[in-house]
């Protein structure tokens, strides 16, 4: 499978923490008649690092295709705080409605290294589109 067939794809790497995004339009939970578009994204976090790393807390821009952003933070994510060992890697995924069929996300994750160090990770922008059907 391509990267295109897989869906849009962002990656970032910040102080050896890889952040890897795929994204896809979820139209079986959607009801774009009441103008709720919902996608599905997917994060892969591997420590590619020399320390032990903990996520804290997330960070999230949401922009839909009216240049609307919101902010959504909070502790971990899905309800975890995984702590990843050098080579250890984290994958989850997660939903995001928007009120229009593209937009974008992009934000950042709080880490902390066993030493106490607090630090933010990237992670890149990627789009949030639904196909279209033409008839």
């Amino acid at each position: 499978m391509t990267v295109e067939a897989a869906g849009p794809i962002s990656q970032a790497i910040t102080q050896g923490i890889r952040i890897e995004v795929m994204s896809r339009y979820a139209p079986e939970n959607a009801r774009p008649s009441d103008e709720n578009w919902l996608f599905e994204y997917t994060v892969r976090i591997t420590n590619e690092g020399t320390e032990t790393v903990q996520l804290l807390s997330r960070h999230w821009y949401i922009t839909d295709a009216l240049d609307r952003t919101r902010e959504v933070e909070g502790a971990g994510v899905v309800g975890k705080q995984p702590t990843l060992a050098p080579g250890e890697s984290f994958k989850y995924s997660s939903w995001c409605p928007l009120q229009t069929p593209t937009g974008t996300m992009r934000g950042t994750y709080t880490m902390v290294r066993s030493t106490g160090e607090r630090f933010d990770v990237e992670i890149a922008p990627f789009s949030l589109r639904a196909r279209y059907m033409v008839h």
